[in-house]
């Protein structure tokens, strides 16, 4: 008899959920759900964490950065848009796990997704305070520093921790709470907040572009990689490329390890499929058309900074607003800081949009408590008790925690994510050959394998104490699990009333 552990959750059970009152309302359409593709990935990966990636790990070797995190993105986007056109409820990879690989991988891609989530709105949050006090200073008014950053950092150079004389960030709390209210009004409202905020950040991302490229110097581009084209490690042990003080590996597969977090977002866009109006067919768009639209524009926009200053003196904390600022164009620093704080916002929505709804379909699956997590309101039709605790614990991760340890936790997490959607496309193609697929990923099955390898080489590009950081994320998870969910598991249930019918 096979264990309970891996036992999956028919496809006949989960389309059946979408039958019950307990569900949300399909309300987005292909252009909205391409919209929140694009809020969810325009926005702190490219106005902050650029600076981050260029000046600390690839220089301008960063393009070429985006390239190796942006084709991983594809093979990974293309597996989401299968399952997501099959299985359209919430929950994206979680789901997609427990209806191949069983219960325990479930509850490990459901546990993962919730510190991917967390994390990534943390860090956007924190981004939002760094451009918010940017903002302010340009005309002359400053939030007390020690309401204005986290109270300590990690330096590169040293590979030590250093204490910022800060308690608090004041401003990410702030626009914390703000989303979280906005989020639990409604998803209609949300999406509509949201594509105004992306019609802004779009236009400032083709001014940086187009205005940024008249102050390039090519002279800035010379050496292309500083650090080299690799920077692949092992648990702390590099294998190929040159390493920091700290230990870490540095090169262009470092930094696209790094800036992998700016297309962090297509995938959130699967979250939603319970609230698409044709999901079967609108939802592969949005996954594909986001991520296709954000990719060029990056791979322009790092082209465009690395050319505008030199990579060792990018400002870390506001990378591309600093960048004119550094040319003498106040203006136009406080016209990208504007559009920064406006994308880095829909970024921040969407995220802490697409953690409440991996909570509930796990309470749904009786995985976390279905009375808390799994609760819709009445009127709003929202999962608004894990909202409001999604908001507590951002806020309070994002004011207490610097940007480079936020940054690179999420990117583990979400890279773990991945290579498990494209295993499960593997798993399902096999056990479920004939199963209706009206979208599936081309070149089967080259694409899920690449988008496996592909991940799997930038975990290993990521600084050893990101492991730790997992494995201790994932032994807590487990102790839930073994403690809690896998007697209440619905499944569990399900089991024991057939054996009970059969005695």
């Amino acid at each position: 008899m096979a264990s309970p552990l891996f036992a999956t959750k028919p496809l006949a059970l989960l389309l059946e959920e979408m039958k019950s009152e307990n569900r949300l309302r399909r309300v987005l359409g292909p252009v909205t759900l391409t919209s929140l593709g694009v809020g969810a990935i325009i926005g702190t990966g490219i106005f902050v964490l650029t600076g981050v990636a260029a000046h600390d790990k690839a220089g301008p070797a960063l393009i070429a950065s985006f390239m190796v995190s942006g084709l991983a993105c594809v093979f990974a986007a293309l597996c989401y848009a299968e399952f997501a056109s099959m299985v359209p409820v919430a929950g994206s990879a979680y789901t997609y796990a427990y209806a191949t690989m069983g219960e325990l991988f479930a509850w490990i891609i459901g546990w993962d997704l919730v510190l991917e989530y967390t994390v990534c709105s943390s860090t956007v949050a924190h981004g939002w305070s760094a451009h918010f006090r940017d903002l302010l200073a340009s005309f002359d008014l400053n939030i007390p520093a020690a309401l204005a950053n986290a109270p300590f950092d990690y330096d590169p150079v040293s590979g030590q921790f250093i204490a910022t004389g800060a308690i608090v960030d004041v401003p990410a709390i702030a626009i914390t709470a703000i989303i979280t209210v906005i989020l639990v009004i409604g998803i209609r409202e949300s999406a509509g907040f949201n594509a105004l905020m992306v019609a802004v950040k779009l236009a400032i991302v083709l001014f940086v572009i187009a205005v940024g490229a008249c102050y390039v110097d090519p002279a800035n581009w010379r050496p292309f990689a500083p650090y080299g084209y690799t920077g692949i490690s092992i648990f702390g042990h590099t294998l190929l490329g040159q390493t920091a003080a700290g230990g870490e590996p540095l090169g262009a597969l470092a930094g696209a390890a790094i800036i992998f977090f700016a297309y962090i977002g297509f995938d959130s866009v699967s979250t939603h499929a319970e609230e698409a109006r044709r999901p079967q067919r609108d939802v592969p768009i949005g996954i594909i058309a986001s991520l296709l639209i954000c990719t060029v524009l990056y791979i322009a926009v790092s082209a465009v900074l690395t050319g505008m200053v030199r990579h060792d003196q990018i400002d870390i904390n506001a990378p591309v607003s600093n960048a004119f600022a550094q040319h003498g164009l106040p203006w136009a620093q406080r016209l990208i800081d504007v559009g920064a704080i406006t994308g880095i916002t829909s970024v921040l929505l969407v995220m802490m949009l697409s953690q409440p709804r991996v909570l509930l379909a796990m309470a749904r699956d009786g995985l976390v408590p279905t009375s808390f997590f799994g609760a819709v309101h009445e009127r709003f039709r929202t999962p608004y008790k894990a909202t409001v605790l999604t908001g507590l614990c951002v806020a309070t991760m994002a004011a207490l925690l610097p940007l480079r340890i936020l940054a690179e936790l999420s990117n583990i997490g979400t890279l773990l994510a991945f290579v498990i959607v494209c295993s499960a496309v593997l798993i399902m193609r096999r056990t479920h050959p004939d199963a209706e697929r009206p979208f599936r990923a081309p070149l089967f099955p080259w694409v899920p394998i690449l988008g496996i390898i592909t991940c799997l080489v930038l975990m290993f590009s990521l600084p050893a104490e990101n492991w730790t950081r997992l494995f201790v994320w994932l032994a807590i998870g487990f102790a839930i699990y073994f403690g809690y969910s896998r007697k209440r598991s619905v499944l569990a249930r399900l089991r024991a009333q057939q054996g009970t019918a059969a005695d």
